[in-house]
């Protein structure tokens, strides 16, 4: 990866961090090459502190890292994007986001997927969604495959509730065991988009 640093004064490159699960912007650091290097060896994404003229890896005081996924290059190859997963608050202030932004993805569906995924790493003492996956993959594949078979009884009728209550439900059930097998919407797709082109 080759990175434009001379482009500015300080040789210092804009490094924009984005959450590589919910897509939302969490701050905006500057990294040079030692910086970049450092986060790519670490896997923690660091950069150089203009304050404390100094490599400084996010989370080294307060243990919230960003866990590096990715860095891409802009089309001028002066900045860059760099997706990560934060493991807490991001601002020192405590805010989800240096934009005072709650870290959710915009999109329901993807913020259930989240839920879920806490729902299987946190079980939680009456949840269903906890106890189907303590049950294991063959109660929740059996599940999937009840709710299929209810939505195609529905939409054989003409009562709109009843069929989007059920398509509802195949969903959920769904996307628990795509979490059970160790997946999500994001590789679906993919492969949906591989096949479109």
């Amino acid at each position: 990866m080759t990175v434009d640093y001379a482009k500015y004064a300080d040789g210092l490159a804009p490094a924009i961090i984005q959450d590589e699960r919910t897509g939302k912007v969490l701050m905006l650091g500057f990294m040079n090459e030692e910086a970049l290097q450092k986060t790519i060896d670490s896997g923690k994404v660091t950069f150089y502190s203009r304050t404390k003229n100094r490599l400084w890896t996010k989370g080294e005081e307060s243990g919230n890292f960003l866990h590096l996924k990715s860095i891409t290059p802009d089309c001028d190859n002066d900045t860059l994007l760099v997706k990560a997963v934060p493991a807490g608050p991001v601002c020192h202030t405590g805010a989800d986001t240096c934009f005072n932004e709650a870290n959710k993805a915009n999109d329901f569906i993807y913020l259930l997927e989240e839920v879920i995924a806490g729902r299987r790493q946190h079980p939680v003492e009456g949840s269903y969604v906890s106890g189907l996956f303590k049950k294991g993959i063959n109660a929740i594949a059996q599940k999937v495959g009840e709710e299929a078979v209810e939505l195609v009884i529905e939409a054989k009728d003409d009562d709109k509730d009843k069929f989007l209550g059920e398509a509802a439900d195949l969903l959920f059930h769904y996307l628990i065991l795509l979490k059970a097998k160790g997946y999500g919407l994001k590789e679906i797709a993919e492969v949906l988009e591989k096949r479109h082109k």
